[in-house]
């Protein structure tokens, strides 16, 4: 069974920076493409940043393209989302998910596992 923990959360000033990770664990990391979600009370999940079986292909939300990375380390089990020039909007909570599927999806029925969820808080 595959089990996704979040971690890097937190409350921050606008501007500011924070790194969240997702460490995976109970079968072949290499073979997952990684995304992260975000979700805030009463909207729908909304995708922010997905990363290919590779590493090497990225996809982006327009709203955190050029202020958000997204990258894994295969050696960690690991995939982290660096978040730049935080703003309030970007408030919300943080979900990591993996697809067996080799392609970056922007749908959450796209991933078949999912993280707990870590909170973001921006401050204005």
């Amino acid at each position: 069974q595959v089990q996704l923990v979040e971690s890097g959360g937190g409350l921050v000033q606008a501007g500011g920076s924070l790194r969240l990770s997702c460490t995976v664990s109970g079968r072949t990391f290499r073979n997952y493409s990684m995304a992260w979600f975000r979700q805030v009370p009463g909207k729908e999940r909304e995708f922010v940043a997905g990363v290919s079986w590779s590493g090497i292909n990225t996809v982006y939300a327009d709203s955190v393209s050029g202020r958000f990375t997204i990258s894994k380390d295969k050696a960690e089990n690991t995939a982290y989302l660096q978040m730049n020039s935080l703003k309030p909007e970007d408030t919300a909570v943080f979900y990591c998910a993996a697809s067996t599927e080799p392609l970056i999806g922007v749908h959450s029925e796209d991933y078949d596992y999912w993280g707990q969820g870590t909170q973001v808080t921006v401050s204005s």
